[in-house]
């Protein structure tokens, strides 16, 4: 097995210092920020036993990332323990002091100076304790972390002990900034933001009156918050896509608060255009050239390095026309999707699985064209359906108000999958802005909005029905590129090529044959597996280390302009 490590920061050179020192929070950002990533110490024993702290670790890496400075197993039966200290931050007598933690993987417990402040459990969302009562002029925080991947209750995506071919190293702990604030005795809990095509409607959690200020193309707009509420009507809207990525930026304040934000413009809708259902972005009908993205690294798993490598990404995938990404069974960090926002990509969202997985029920039979099944009666289990409901829930809550989130999807490939209907009912209730893919590739016949498929193993062809038809997975051609392989023992993917050019030959055929044509039939997306090779996978478009891209610019970015281009010859 291949041991590769990247260290990428933004100029390339070796990682040194703390990691991920950039604000955490872009969408709600005040003054107040204290990093606490770096060095921890750091132990995993069994629950019984009491923490023997004689390892370093460096968050947020997670344990079983190389760059955490650790990169083992974490058994499932041990807890992992963390430990740190800090100064008491600047503050007033009546200020409150918050501890933030990006995600930690799964169930988590927090002690300052010996007194418990919360817990939590969740692998994939923030969490906050307000630690004020707590706090010395020197301060011990500890953080005792569980991980219970194999019940399969908890939401866990693409993760597996005894991983291999679609299944990844887990992910055990901290695996994303934990940071302080300080905030007034009244302060902005949460900021909202919903718009259309010329209105935005900011709401604030924690506060009923404050000035709300929006700079716009035309000069400054002010208006009073009322009710935690305020709105905007535009005259001249400057909207949202990914060739004009446009973000308005905001303040709110109060009296003794103040945060900044931005929000975007732009519409979301399905209409019937020449005969077949199509997705529209700002009214006009629009191709979603996609890829699919699952967010690991070959250093830091769920992490990369430094936030740094989301903008170079999504900028080498827009150098060769890829407008969207499907961010794949695994929720982000907030500065990923504050760099799609900003840069303008398309994210495709998907809900993160759990629940048990079965080969010939969920990958054989709908292989060879069991696609439709009744959901009604799959994975029963009352906790773990409570589970993923509430994975949704926070999902949605954390990531609603970012623009370039154009579509949720709940369920792939069957995997954890149960009583679709009444999920794309309760999530249209969460956020009625959005597409809705209720079940990518198959097991479909409850509501949805798209009719979604995946196609691997044959050629692409579909015929569109009354909904919108998405190609949401398909391709996964293979190229193994010497020295930049993860496993070279055993690859995973569909088609084989030798050299990086046939590989680059190959996809270029693939798309001027199969999807190009499909498109003025009625083909409103496509989502090409993968952006990058994952461990045994060797089917991206950039190697799992990131230092070869086998598919260049000259190559695909004339097909990628005649794709777009399909769409307005198809009206």
């Amino acid at each position: 097995m291949a041991q590769f490590c990247n260290l990428y920061t933004e100029e390339g050179q070796a990682l040194t210092g703390t990691p991920w020192t950039e604000y955490p929070r872009p969408r709600m950002r005040r003054d107040s920020f204290v990093c606490l990533n770096g060095e921890w110490e750091f132990c995993a024993c069994p629950p019984q036993r009491e923490p023997l702290y004689d390892r370093r670790i460096l968050v947020p890496f997670a344990p079983q990332s190389l760059l955490s400075g650790i990169g083992e197993t974490v058994p499932e039966e041990c807890v992992l323990h963390y430990r740190r200290s800090f100064p008491m931050p600047e503050k007033t007598s009546s200020d409150r002091v918050l501890l933030h933690f990006g995600a930690a993987d799964q169930h988590a417990s927090v002690s300052v100076n010996g007194i418990p402040v919360g817990e939590h459990s969740g692998g994939y969302e923030a969490f906050t304790f307000d630690i004020t009562e707590a706090l010395r002029e020197e301060n011990t925080l500890t953080v005792s972390v569980t991980d219970r991947l194999s019940d399969g209750v908890m939401p866990y995506g693409k993760q597996r002990h005894n991983r291999g071919g679609m299944w990844y190293t887990p992910v055990s702990g901290l695996w994303q900034t934990v940071w302080l604030e300080t905030v007034p005795a009244s302060y902005i809990r949460s900021l909202e933001t919903e718009s259309t095509s010329d209105t935005v409607r900011i709401r604030a959690e924690g506060v009923d009156a404050a000035d709300v200020t929006v700079r716009t193309p035309d000069g400054i707009r002010t208006a009073v918050m009322t009710g935690g509420e305020a709105s905007f009507t535009l005259e001249h809207p400057r909207l949202w896509s990914p060739e004009d990525p446009y973000l308005y930026r905001f303040t709110v304040e109060t009296e003794t608060d103040r945060v900044e934000s931005y929000f975007a413009l732009r519409t979301l809708e399905i209409r019937e255009i020449g005969g077949v259902s199509r997705l529209c972005l700002n009214g006009k009908p629009y191709f979603f050239h996609g890829l699919l993205d699952q967010g690991y690294y070959s250093d830091g798993l769920f992490t990369p390095a430094s936030p740094a490598l989301f903008e170079r990404e999504i900028l080498a995938l827009k150098e060769l026309g890829f407008n969207t990404l499907r961010k794949h069974i695994k929720v982000e960090p907030q500065l990923f999707y504050y760099a799609c926002d900003r840069l303008g990509m398309i994210v495709w969202q998907d809900m993160v699985n759990n629940g048990d997985y079965s080969f010939f029920r969920d990958t054989a039979l709908p292989t060879v064209g069991l696609q439709r099944l009744r959901d009604k009666h799959l994975h029963r289990d009352r906790e773990t359906r409570r589970q993923f409901l509430l994975g949704m829930k926070s999902t949605v809550r954390q990531l609603k108000s970012h623009p370039c989130i154009c579509l949720w999807t709940i369920f792939n490939e069957g995997w954890g999958q149960f009583c679709s209907t009444a999920m794309y009912r309760r999530l249209r209730e969460l956020d009625d802005s959005r597409f809705i893919d209720t079940a990518s590739g198959w097991f479909s016949g409850g509501e949805t909005d798209v009719d979604s498929r995946h196609v691997y193993f044959r050629r692409v062809k579909l015929k569109p029905k009354q909904k919108p038809l998405i190609l949401s997975e398909f391709g996964g051609y293979t190229f193994s590129a010497e020295n930049h392989v993860f496993n070279p023992e055993k690859s995973y993917g569909y088609g084989k090529y030798e050299s990086r050019e046939e590989f680059a030959a190959g996809v270029c055929r693939l798309y001027r044959e199969e999807i190009l044509p499909l498109i003025g039939r009625g083909l409103c997306a496509a989502v090409y597996t993968q952006v990058s090779d994952v461990e045994d996978e060797i089917n991206g478009i950039f190697t799992y280390d990131r230092k070869v891209q086998k598919l260049l610019p000259e190559e695909f970015a004339e097909l990628s302009a005649e794709l777009k281009n399909a769409v307005g010859t198809a009206e």
